[in-house]
């Protein structure tokens, strides 16, 4: 399958602004990697208090944000699937994200036992590295049982986001 549009998107995740932080999927492999990104602008609501002379956005929204393509991944096509964040792991800002930068955003599925997905993301402005690390995350359905279809272990996949 191709990308997805912000419709797309509105129809698979159930966050909604001010909360949805992936404004386009432009690369997706179900189960294994997606690409999208962020269009960053001045008027996010957190940029009023972080920080009012020097707009930088939340190292802690990079990840969500990260999380939400790493979600596409389980939930497009899968409706009443529940995707949840369950741990950061060495997680690194290394450059500022500020208004007018696109944060592009790889996340690949590195290991899938039961309802737990381990994800490795990246995101980079203008080509550079900006933030990268490892998350994991709960993939089931709303009676927190392994989804159908997902049930068999997937070892980590043989590419990588870099």
């Amino acid at each position: 399958m191709s990308g997805m549009d912000v419709q797309e998107l509105l129809k698979t995740l159930p966050h909604r602004y001010p909360f949805l932080l992936v404004d386009r999927i432009t690369e997706w492999v179900k189960g294994e990697r997606a690409v999208g990104y962020k269009n960053v602008t001045v008027n996010e609501p957190y940029f009023t208090g972080h920080f009012p002379d020097r707009p930088i956005m939340p190292g802690v929204l990079i990840v969500e944000a990260m999380a939400q393509v790493a979600a596409t991944l389980a939930m497009r096509g899968n409706p009443g699937l529940q995707v949840f964040l369950l741990g950061i792991d060495d997680f690194r800002v290394r450059i500022p994200v500020v208004p007018g930068d696109k944060l592009e955003i790889e996340v690949v599925v590195l290991k899938v036992k039961g309802i737990f997905w381990r994800f490795k993301g990246l995101g980079k402005v203008d080509g550079k590295e900006v933030a990268s690390g490892e998350f994991l995350a709960a993939v089931q359905t709303p009676e927190g049982k392994v989804p159908d279809g997902m049930k068999k272990e997937k070892p980590a996949a043989a590419e990588t986001a870099s």
